[in-house]
């Protein structure tokens, strides 16, 4: 067979993988869709539940996590620290991206071998369904392989430097020995192979320290946050003289959690909005609504934006579905100046993070173990504040400019109405939902994203049928990148706490800082920092852990202090020199990154005093929750 043949062969096995990966994202996730809905339906008119339903869900779950991860590979979508766009140079930046699908393939590797000895011996073959959970543990390693292998294609290495990406996954097979070798023996080992053993805890006892700094060096350069998340994990647990194969079973832990179905859920709500004509109906209601108050176009973008973020739990969505359409009515239509509207969609695109169904708020409820309720309750206040102080400062910045009023109609208004009436309606049937108790997170997610299907696929028909997958497949990646790094914080995490290091951390902090506002203060800016760095979703799982107990040891409500967080995180994105956001604005607006600085600048002081006012009065996160 000729060359070419070889390479078309494996372009189609390769074309056939992808599809039966993408065909499975599908299914899993329209099951994990409808298991909660008809979990609630039986309830509500049976008066039972669906026996096993919610233990098929969580490992549903499972597998959506493993597979989304390995899409997520596919696509290069896996979340990272944004310094690597300030290396300059295609040389650098190709070298670098060698030496970072090395690295990933090296570590991920390692992740995958120590799978088999806790399906062996950690799990007890219970049956799910009619399918033993040791089944249902297989894509741990099978997944890992994968995501393994397509690091290591990733290299782009061609020739004898082919052998690299080899070497990385066989030195990642060599240093896994103590997990394959448990795998194969359990806890009865040869003597030879315990001698062996403990030279690979010497060598990671030794090594710990520099293998640290470079993991966190290699994080700058632009790995996958989940892979650095591992890495450490691993030489830690390894030094520590613990059982690397733990890392698995806090895989399996984290992927088979209840409290998370509603992540992928509520993602694929966001996705079926922002990929439908939603957004253009919006404004036209808000438009129709607000026009003939001064400043009313600013009332509708940043209700519309809010909205959208709401849902999406992440800004920059909202500023590449809605920035277009948005700036041409601020701009164009009703001549505001480009600065200023492009300042104010950059700056809103984050203001509906303390807004349920937030997935952040999800997420700091699920990590800090609080009630999602309190969660939701805590950031109504602080969201409004800041919601109102953004539409008041462009209240005033419309008077200034003298932007003209259009006549109010009610015909107008009535119509546009019609049209996006079960979009708006949306969330407050969602939150009355959850608020009475009449169904659980996971129940409204699932309700959540039939009724998002029915409404944008079924009565306005801005999405075909045919259209609907890709719509489930352009929701996977951020799924994957989320559901990674939780996978591999809880390891991380649970590392951390049993080393007592929160609590160290915070009795030292005591001694040294007794005032408890300059400790928030030192907080807020430490956050801005994180929130510049970091996506919100990695930001949660990795920060707030430390977090969480200095907050304790200064008295600070756990609920005010997770909507510190947030907030922080949400202006942090807006924070020169590295906000996220301010990069996505440059590429959606088309404008100089230094131009879209100076445009924001005026929101982000906005912002940060309510940022202040947040911190420091507790009472506007804490107020609502004493009620429930």
């Amino acid at each position: 067979m000729s060359g070419s043949g070889k390479g078309q062969e494996k372009s189609q096995g390769t074309s056939i993988l992808i599809l039966i990966e993408n065909g499975f994202c599908v299914l899993s996730l329209a099951f994990l869709t409808l298991l909660p809905v008809s979990e609630a339906a039986a309830r509500i008119f049976f008066k039972t539940g669906i026996s096993g339903s919610s233990q098929v869900m969580i490992h549903l779950l499972l597998w959506v996590g493993m597979f989304s991860g390995m899409a997520a590979t596919r696509n290069e979508e896996h979340l990272a620290i944004a310094l690597v766009q300030y290396f300059s140079g295609e040389g650098i930046k190709r070298r670098l991206r060698i030496f970072v699908n090395l690295l990933s393939a090296f570590v991920v590797t390692v992740i995958a071998w120590t799978a088999p000895a806790f399906i062996r011996i950690g799990l007890s073959g219970r049956i799910i369904g009619f399918i033993p959970d040791r089944l249902f543990a297989l894509i741990i390693p099978l997944g890992y392989g994968v995501i393994a292998c397509r690091f290591a294609r990733r290299t782009g290495l061609s020739g004898w430097k082919r052998v690299f990406p080899v070497l990385a996954i066989l030195l990642g097979t060599l240093v896994s020995f103590p997990s394959i070798a448990k795998f194969i023996w359990e806890f009865d080992l040869p003597l030879w192979a315990y001698d062996l053993s403990d030279l690979f805890y010497l060598g990671a006892l030794y090594l710990k320290v520099p293998v640290v700094i470079f993991l966190l060096l290699a994080a700058l350069a632009g790995t996958p946050l989940f892979v650095i998340m591992g890495g450490l994990v691993l030489i830690l647990l390894e030094a520590a003289g613990s059982q690397v194969d733990t890392v698995s079973t806090d895989i399996y832990s984290a992927l088979t959690n209840d409290n998370i179905i509603a992540i992928p859920l509520f993602t694929l709500v966001g996705f079926f909005l922002s990929e439908s004509k939603a957004g253009i109906r919006l404004v036209e209601t808000f438009r129709s609504l607000f026009s003939w108050l001064p400043g009313g176009m600013i009332i509708a973008t940043v209700i519309i934006c809010a909205f959208f973020t709401s849902f999406t739990g992440a800004s920059g969505v909202t500023i590449l579905a809605l920035g277009g359409i948005l700036y041409s009515i601020l701009s164009e239509h009703v001549k505001y100046p480009e600065k200023f509207s492009i300042g104010l969609l950059t700056s809103a695109g984050s203001v509906g993070l303390l807004f349920p169904p937030s997935l952040p708020l999800i997420l700091v409820g699920a990590m800090a173990q609080l009630n999602v309720f309190h969660m939701f309750l805590g950031g109504l206040i602080p969201g409004i504040i800041l919601v109102a102080a953004v539409i008041i400062f462009g209240i005033a910045a419309s008077i200034k400019i003298k932007i003209p009023v259009e006549p109010f109609s009610l015909k107008r208004a009535l119509r546009s109405l019609r049209g996006s009436a079960l979009e708006i309606i949306l969330p407050f049937f969602l939150v009355v939902s959850y608020f009475t108790g009449f169904l659980s997170l996971v129940e409204i997610g699932g309700v959540a994203v039939i009724y998002i299907f029915i409404t944008e696929v079924l009565i306005h028909r801005d999405i075909t049928l045919a259209q609907v997958p890709q719509v489930f497949l352009k929701s996977v990646p951020i799924i994957g990148g989320v559901l990674a790094i939780l996978a591999l914080s809880q390891s991380l995490s649970f590392y951390i706490v049993d080393t007592n290091a929160p609590m160290i951390l915070a009795d030292w902090m005591l001694e040294t800082i007794s005032s408890k506002f300059l400790f928030l203060l030192l907080l807020n800016l430490s956050l801005l920092v994180v929130g510049c760095l970091m996506d919100i979703f990695s930001a949660i799982l990795i920060v707030l852990p430390l977090i969480t107990p200095l907050g304790m040891a200064y008295g600070i409500d756990p609920v005010h202090l997770g909507i510190i967080f947030i907030t922080n995180l949400e202006v942090g994105f807006l924070t020169p020199p590295v906000g996220l956001n301010l990069f996505l604005a440059s590429y959606r607006f088309n404008k100089p990154f230094v131009d879209i600085c100076r445009y924001v600048f005026p929101f982000l002081l906005i912002q940060l005093a309510v940022v202040l006012l947040v911190t420091y009065i507790p009472a506007l996160s804490t107020f609502l929750t004493r009620f429930f």
